[in-house]
This record gives C-alpha cells, structure tokens and sequence, in this order.
C-alpha cells in the first residue's frame, strides 16, 4: 500500500509535466499572435532600455574597485614579470628567444628522439612512430619554430593548471560545502566563450605570451577539479582503513592512499588538461599570442587555405599526440622491481631517452639540418594546394551549386527565420524555452530555464541573443540532418564505426578556426558561411555519441527483435534507437555546447550576435560589457546542458541502463 502511494503522485507530476509544457508553449503562440496583430504593448515585445538595469558599468565599478583600489593589478602585474621569466627561459630551450638560460634553440632531432622514447615507454612501437612522425612532420614542413613557440606556452600551462586543478580537487573533496559552491563557478566556466576569459588575461598580465599562458591555464582547471573530486571520492574505505590501521598520518594518507588509488581519474584530468590547454593556447592568437595559431590566423586573414590546411595538420598530429600519450599513461600501471635493483635497470627508458637526446645535441652541432631545418630546405606544399583550391573554386558546377545555396538556404530560409525568431516576443520566447525544459527535464530544469533567460532579457542583449541561438539552432538542426543517417549507417558495421570515429577524432582536433576559411570561401560573408562553419564542428559529437547508442544495444534484445520477425528498418525504429536515444542525447547536447563554442568564434566573418560584440570588447577595456555577454552565452548553453543531460539520466534510469 504504501509503495502505491508514494508512486502515484510521481506518476501524476509526470503525466502533469506534457500538459504545463503545452499550456506554457499556448500562452507563447497568444502572446506571439497579439504582437503580428499589433495588439501587443510594446513592453512585452522588448523589455523598455529604462527597465534594463546597467549590469556592465556595476560590474566595471567592481572590477575597477578590485583591481585599483584593492591592488589586484599590481599583485598581477609581479606575477606577470615571474611568469614572463618562466617563458623566457622556456622560449629560450624551444625556439631560441635571447635569454637565460641561452642555451636554446633545442635541436628538432633531439627533440623528436626523446618524444620517440617516451612513445615507445608509453606505448610500443606505434607510439613511437607517432610521437617521431610528428615532430619530423612539423620540422619538414618548416613550421618547427612557431609550433615550439606554442610548445613553449604549454609546457607552463598545463602543469600549472594541473596543479591548481588538483589542489581544488582536494580542497572540494575535504570539504563539502567548499564543494557545493564550486560546481555552479566551474559549470559557468566550462560554458562561457573563450573572448571572456581573453579580456580579464589581457588587462592584468599584458598583451603577448604571458596573457596567453594566464587564459590558457583558467581555461583548463575545471575539468582537473572534476576528475581529482570524483576520483577521491571513489577510493575504497577498506584501502583507507588500512591506511590508519599501518598509523598514517593525515597529510600521509593523502599522499600515499588516496591519491595513488584515485590515479586513473587524476590522470584523466591530465589528459583533459593538455588538450584544453592545446585547443585555447591556438585561439589566443587573439590578444598576441605567437605561434601555430597566430600563423593560422595570418593564414586566415589571406585566405590561404593550403598554407592553412598545412598548419591544420601539425595542430592535429600534436593534439592526437598528447592526447594517445596521455591516454597510455593512464593505462600503464606503475612498474616494480627487487630491492637492491640498480638504478639504471629501474630507470632504464630514461637512460635510453636522455642518452638519445645528448647524441642528437651533438649531432646538430655538425650538421645544420639536424639543427634547424629552413623555408628553402622545407618540403611545404601549401602554395601548391592554394593554387588547387582557388582552381577547384572556379569550375562552374562548383560556383553555380554555392550560388544556389547562397541564394536559396540563405535567402528562403536561414534568414526568414532569423527575423521569425526576432518577431516573436521576449516573454513568449521564455515561455517556450520554459516549456521545453518542463517537458523533458521536469520542474527544477524550467524554473531554471526561465530564470537564466529572464536574465538574459534583463541584459540589454536579447535580439544579439536570439541570433547567437538562431545560428545554433540552425547550425544543429542541420548536423542532426546530415549526421545522424551517417551515424546510422556507420553503426552497421564494426569496421565503418572505427572508420567514422577516426575522421570525428581528427575533425574535433582541427582548429576550430580554420573551418572558417572553407565556409568564407564558399559562401562568402553570409548566413550560410557562419552556419556551415558551425555545422561541421557541431556533427562531430552526434555521429560519435550515435555510433556507441547504436553500437552498445544489448545484442539479446536485437536477437530477440530479429526472431519476432522484424525488418531491419522496424528493429531500427522500434528498438535500436530508442534504446540509444539516452546515448544520443549527450551527443545532441555536445553538439549544442559546440555550436556554442563556434558561434563565438563565427564571428571573425561577421556575423551581428554575441560574438561579434565579444570580439569588439578586446580592442578595449570594457570588462563589464565583456563579462555580461559571456554570462549570456553560458547561460543559454547551461539551460540546454541541464535540460538535456537530466532527460538522458531519466531515460538511462527507466530503461535499467544505469548511469
């Protein structure tokens, strides 16, 4: 009896939950239809500028306050000349910049050498020759000085966001309350577009490679901070107990108990940190950063794709790279020897690695080529590919199908329903977007959703708003449509779902930027250009997210479907992707947050939303405008990731899939 009660009023507030959701979306249709009738006060259309509280000037009073009045800029100015000392001298190793220790430039052989070794101790072979291919790629293609100029901001920030991240992760694992009031900040900073962490990098640490670093590290903490938490907390209290039992001490426990066993995560948040680190210290070519990404972005400037491309390429060869090392790093389990083994057997990798270094070191005093190889010995075909590309670009068919896209998608319908979208009154907006948070996420996801929007309209920036949401929309509906019949096919076959996901993982290591070269090109400065930029981006995470729904269907249940005699396209409908659509969901949500993420960097084409104004903030010192409209950003993007994420927790928990 008692189970009975207290499922029904569960069920009734789900039964409830469709029926507020259509009365919320009747209400938006009432008010939408009053405003193209004329009938509605001009208030509800568009909050009055008088009612717009002036968030951006309270928050530069804050900020000025913070930063003169309490000294924080002279704190960080001191801290910028010890970590300009740290990259000088890191500059110096890497790429040869005057200053201590001058001892620099490292030869590219030997450099290249000790990655091999390092590849062969992580993973065989195969690491090896990967970790090798990609520094004598770089070398040969005559990028090796820039790429070092990048290598030399990363080597501090990550490890410096390693640390910090580790050191919250204990601090929010020891104290719950500390933690309580961190997740919110690090969902915040997980959503907010890179031009915000730009701005505050710029004013209190300089223009250059010092902001670059500060940005960089800012940006990677969070998910150090997750992981470390998430690992302490699952380490098991019969390790712990046995741990006081052998009289450990606090600071001893810590140390020699929870962390080596909560050393996957840990190490999982490493990985996560370099290619953080690695994707933001490319965008920071943006406030004066050197190196790959400042090349890119000259490259970009001249629409120069095969140069571009090229760039491209090491880009991904070093994110692929870091990111397989670190993985085996994680998967390699600590070796152990008899006591009284000598040092050289225990360590004998690192021998290998620093003997192979040191004879490289030598070499390249003989032989300039071993040194440092120059444009005229490069083997560079970028201008070779520049000429292909503008001669693909002229054939007929190719510019007559862009020029229908131009004058179709763009024009019939990217752009009736952007103004569509701009028609519709702020309250009627919030109301749908309450009513889709209801429908899948249940009561605390829509008071959420009208809360973060509601905010939103109190900005001042709501219709900059509605085109960033337009373009993602947009952007996604259109991934979902070219995507998801690919991943569908791709799930049929082993060997094609290994295919798909190689090309998803080289398409997310790209350089978001340089999708933008491909879409100017083809669609010029339009609509269509910013959309088709997005789009690539954003069908990455879905085609991945439905190759493993589809690929992880229980095959019992598909056997049983076959042996009641249905076809492969009822058991497709019927079973396989309702049991995937949990799966599918994360992936509808990362392509949200991606889309999220491009937008901003769409702006570089000219677009009118949030980004562009974004970008407008870094030629100045408008803090306040800056953080406003990143919050804006962040708080769309979290309405769609709280929404969704929890429909995928509810679905995985009615199917029985677990978490």
């Amino acid at each position: 009896m008692s189970d009975a009660t207290t499922q029904a009023p569960a069920e009734i507030a789900t039964l409830s939950r469709p029926r507020g959701a259509v009365l919320l979306v009747c209400i938006a249709v009432f008010l939408t239809a009053l405003q193209y009738t004329g009938l509605l006060p001009a208030a509800l259309h568009r909050l009055p500028e008088a009612l717009v509280p002036n968030f951006a000037d309270w928050l530069d009073a804050i900020f000025n306050f913070v930063k003169d009045d309490l000294g924080l800029l002279v704190l960080t100015r001191w801290l910028t000349e010890i970590l300009q000392w740290f990259l000088d001298v890191t500059g110096n190793l890497f790429y040869g910049k005057r200053r201590w220790p001058n001892i620099g430039p490292i030869p590219w052989t030997a450099i290249a050498a000790a990655a091999a070794v390092l590849g062969y101790y992580l993973g065989g072979w195969k690491m090896a020759s990967l970790a090798a291919a990609t520094f004598i790629w770089t070398a040969l293609v005559g990028q090796w000085s820039i790429a070092m100029q990048t290598m030399s901001v990363l080597v501090i920030a990550a490890p410096s966001a390693f640390v910090i991240g580790l050191s919250l992760g204990i601090a929010a694992w020891k104290s719950p309350a500390f933690d309580r009031g961190l997740k919110p900040v690090l969902s915040v900073l997980q959503t907010l577009p890179f031009f915000t962490y730009l701005l505050p990098a710029v004013i209190f640490f300089k223009v250059g490679p010092t902001a670059g670093a500060v940005a960089t590290t800012i940006y990677a903490i969070p998910p150090m901070i997750l992981m470390t938490t998430l690992g302490l907390q699952k380490v098991s209290p019969e390790v712990v107990e046995a741990g006081h039992m052998s009289g450990c001490t606090k600071l001893q426990l810590l140390r020699h108990v929870y962390l080596p066993s909560a050393r996957t995560e840990i190490l999982v948040g490493v990985n996560q940190v370099i290619m953080l680190c690695l994707a933001m210290v490319v965008l920071t070519a943006f406030i004066g950063m050197p190196g790959l990404g400042a090349k890119l972005l000259a490259m970009m400037g001249s629409f120069k794709l095969g140069r571009s491309f090229e760039i491209g390429i090491t880009i991904v060869l070093l994110a692929v790279t870091l990111d397989r090392m670190s993985k085996a790093w994680v998967a390699k389990q600590p070796e152990h020897f008899e006591r009284g083994t000598p040092w050289w057997q225990r360590h004998f990798m690192l021998v290998i690695g620093t003997a192979a270094f040191v004879f490289f070191c030598i070499v390249a005093q003989f032989f300039e080529l071993a040194s440092e190889i120059g444009r005229r010995q490069s083997l560079s075909m970028g201008k070779e590919m520049d000429v292909a590309i503008k001669w693909f670009l002229n054939i007929e068919w190719v510019k007559a199908s862009t020029h229908f896209m131009r004058a179709f998608v763009n024009v019939q319908i990217l752009i009736p329903f952007r103004n569509f979208l701009l028609s519709i009154p702020t309250p009627a907006v919030i109301l749908l977007v309450t009513a889709f948070a209801l429908w899948l996420g249940g009561r605390r996801q829509a008071v959420t959703a009208a809360i973060f929007f509601s905010l939103i309209a109190l900005s001042g920036w709501w219709d900059r708003s509605m085109i960033t949401l337009y373009s993602v929309i947009s952007a996604v509906s259109l991934a979902m449509l070219l995507g998801l019949p690919i991943a569908i096919l791709a799930a049929r076959s082993e060997k094609w779902s290994k295919r798909m996901l190689l090309v998803c993982d080289t398409a997310q290591t790209f350089p978001s930027f340089i999708y933008l070269i491909p879409a100017i090109m083809l669609f010029g400065i339009t609509d269509i250009a910013v959309i088709f930029s997005i789009l690539i981006f954003a069908m990455v995470p879905l085609i991945r997210y439905t190759i493993e729904g589809l690929r992880t269907v229980p095959l019992e249940v598909i056997e049983a479907a076959e042996m009641s005699g249905a076809t492969r396209m009822q058991r497709l409908i019927k079973v396989e992707l309702p049991l995937a659509l949990p799966t599918m969901a994360v992936g509808f949500n990362q392509a949200i947050m991606f889309a999220f993420f491009m937008v901003i960097i769409a702006a570089f084409i000219g677009t009118q939303d949030l980004g562009q104004e974004l970008q407008r903030t870094l030629a100045g010192t408008d803090l306040g405008k800056n953080f406003v409209l990143g919050i804006c950003v962040s708080l769309m993007a979290l309405t769609f990731d709280l929404t969704i994420l929890k429909w995928s927790s509810d679905r995985k928990r009615l199917l029985g899939l677990g978490e």
